[in-house]
């Protein structure tokens, strides 16, 4: 294919997570980097961040040291999250590129809360079911179903793009991506958030759930709540992908 080149440079992205022992778990993500960073003449190189171990944000720094960009996937429950957190601040602060990917998304909402909006122990109800600020939740309508697979929000969902990062990437208004959560941005802290300039530019048709977030003056902080990854194909990578491996090859400017 013409588009592909032949790869001259290297690109290192640093994965976060609590699978890291068990590589298949991100099989899809490792596949969706290995499509698209040839369409950059880069050949992307994987490095494995388990979280668990990352305490301070010197951890963080010390872990992500000489990566070109980072991934927060998705995943369930409480292990390595606080790990993630401070990856999370270390490249929104550092100006690295950040793709944040379900349970990634969610994460990055948390860690905007309290560092920048100041909301000191602001976190997910899935770890924290008694915080004081629960920026990520269940919305009220799914607080009734018992059965946790009936709350789940699975398959492909439309999400409607406003101006920005992301709807430059897909090229399109709307766009239509898989999901596998149930968690979801807490509605009462949206205004909030986006007026400390957390922008949420891609919403669900009735404009209730948060889809897609970015940031500005940042060479690439774009966040999902889907699953970019399993619509990524060989010879058409997701356009998140594209932004990510693209801003992660540009020197990083301090």
């Amino acid at each position: 294919v013409d588009s592909i080149k032949k790869a001259e440079k290297e690109v290192t992205i640093a994965v976060t997570g609590k699978y890291t022992g068990v590589h298949d778990a991100y099989i899809s993500i490792l596949k969706a980097l290995e499509h698209t960073a040839p369409y950059y003449g880069a050949k992307a190189k994987v490095k494995w961040i388990e979280t668990t171990n990352i305490k301070t944000l010197e951890d963080a720094k010390r872990e992500l040291d000489g990566v070109n960009g980072v991934i927060v996937p998705g995943g369930f429950g409480t292990r390595g999250v606080e790990g993630k957190i401070l990856c999370v601040q270390h490249v929104r602060e550092n100006k690295i590129p950040f793709l944040g990917l379900c349970y990634g998304f969610q994460l990055a909402v948390v860690e905007y809360a309290r560092n920048v909006l100041g909301l000191e122990g602001a976190n997910t109800t899935e770890i924290d079911k008694g915080t004081k600020y629960p920026v990520i939740d269940i919305l009220p309508e799914q607080k009734g179903i018992k059965e946790l697979g009936g709350t789940m929000r699975l398959g492909g969902y439309d999400a409607v793009l406003s101006d920005g990062v992301v709807r430059k990437l897909y090229g399109a208004d709307r766009v239509r991506e898989r999901h596998r959560h149930r968690f979801e941005v807490n509605p009462a802290y949206i205004e909030m958030l986006e007026s400390k300039g957390l922008r949420f530019s891609g919403r669900s048709p009735d404009g209730r759930l948060m889809e897609f977030l970015e940031l500005e003056n940042h060479p690439y902080f774009v966040a999902t709540q889907a699953h970019p990854e399993f619509t990524s194909k060989p010879l058409s990578p997701n356009p998140l992908f594209r932004g990510l491996i693209e801003a992660a090859l540009k020197p990083v400017v301090y």
